[in-house]
């Protein structure tokens, strides 16, 4: 118990998770994302761990720094791209590829004549209306962009609703961008994790798989197992104290689980300031010695309740799995009312990460 909370990250299923992506793939090549601190997976272990994927990507100039501070050698995508002179140099001299989504973004780059130092990468918005430049503009922009002279010109969109299976909104989406794209020769980037693995094909020349990477389903009907992916990060903790609650008696802050039995709760060193949300309900699985037993109450800041009458005797230290290894993430999200991908990037600081 000299840890009581620990995310174990599992290397091997990372690099299997990238095999598969690759499998899928085909021809087409990888950018790893690695943005959010990978998930919460520890963004440099992360990146290192997967530095044969063909690109990295991340949000901010800040993460494709720390990453060249780490090591890392390869293709960094700024999926954001930049926004002040200073960071355009900056970006210059650490060799980062920069998304460009904004006219203001052509003109710093008009301003600086840096473009030729450059692989941009031009975002069309083609229905996500988050960022990109309207499918009506893109031919203009791409023209100013290509009299910059950059290095290397590529053409990427975000798909809104891959993760619907089969949805009509994808195929909108990419029957506007092949519209755009069709006419200006460039290499497409496309397919997130849930259009690389869903059932709309999108035949782009570079993926960016996010989730996938992880070993988390972006699917509401297709397990992680399913689709041949290992869970990446297993949050793990301990049993601090195993207590009798007779029947009748509240557990927790607001009194809001009441035992409807003499029940033997155990208490565990995980709350919200470790990234468990607070949203998840009395009835959220978690595993006690590999066996599933149900949170109960609400959880605090620091530690959640676990009613064990079922399970074998539990004692204090005993092993606790919140997700990960035996209990899928996306399962765990169902029950909090979100989505794995907040539950992964929601592990807090204080959590130390444990490579294996």
């Amino acid at each position: 118990m000299s840890r009581l909370i620990r995310a174990v990250i599992d290397k091997h299923a990372l690099r299997h998770n990238l095999s598969v992506i690759r499998a899928r793939a085909g021809r087409a090549r990888v950018i790893a994302v690695v943005k959010a601190n990978a998930y919460g997976h520890g963004l440099a272990s992360t990146a290192l761990a997967v530095e044969d994927a063909d690109a990295l990507a991340v949000a901010r100039l800040e993460e494709g720094l720390a990453l060249r501070a780490a090591g890392v050698g390869g293709r960094i995508v700024l999926l954001e791209g930049v926004f002040t002179p200073a960071q355009l140099e900056d970006a210059a001299d650490e060799r980062l590829d920069l998304v460009v989504h904004d006219r203001l973004q052509i003109e710093l780059l008009e301003r600086a004549a840096a473009a030729q130092r450059f692989a941009l990468w031009m975002k069309v918005d083609t229905g996500m209306n988050r960022l990109g430049f309207a499918t009506a503009d893109a031919a203009a922009a791409l023209a100013r962009i290509r009299r910059l002279a950059p290095r290397e010109l590529r053409l990427m969109t975000h798909l809104a609703c891959a993760n619907e299976r089969d949805d009509e909104v994808t195929r909108a989406q990419l029957q506007r961008f092949r519209a755009v794209s069709g006419v200006l020769e460039c290499e497409l980037s496309i397919a997130n994790s849930a259009g690389l693995l869903g059932d709309v094909p999108t035949g782009c020349h570079w993926v960016r798989p996010g989730l996938a990477l992880y070993g988390a389903s972006p699917f509401e009907d297709r397990s992680a197992t399913q689709l041949g992916l290992q869970p990446v990060m297993t949050l793990t903790s301990s049993v601090i104290a195993v207590r009798r609650v007779p029947r009748g008696e509240a557990v927790g802050y607001g009194g809001a689980w009441i035992a409807r039995r003499d029940s033997l709760i155990a208490i565990v060193a995980a709350g919200y300031g470790d990234g468990v949300h607070r949203s998840c309900a009395s009835g959220t699985p978690v595993l006690i010695e590999a066996r599933r037993a149900p949170l109960v109450g609400r959880v605090s800041m620091d530690m959640i309740a676990v009613d064990v009458t079922e399970l074998p005797p539990v004692h204090v230290g005993s092993d606790v799995v919140l997700w990960g290894a035996g209990l899928p993430v996306e399962e765990v999200a169902r029950h909090a009312g979100t989505v794995p991908y907040e539950l992964l990037c929601s592990v807090s600081q204080r959590v130390p990460l444990e490579l294996r």
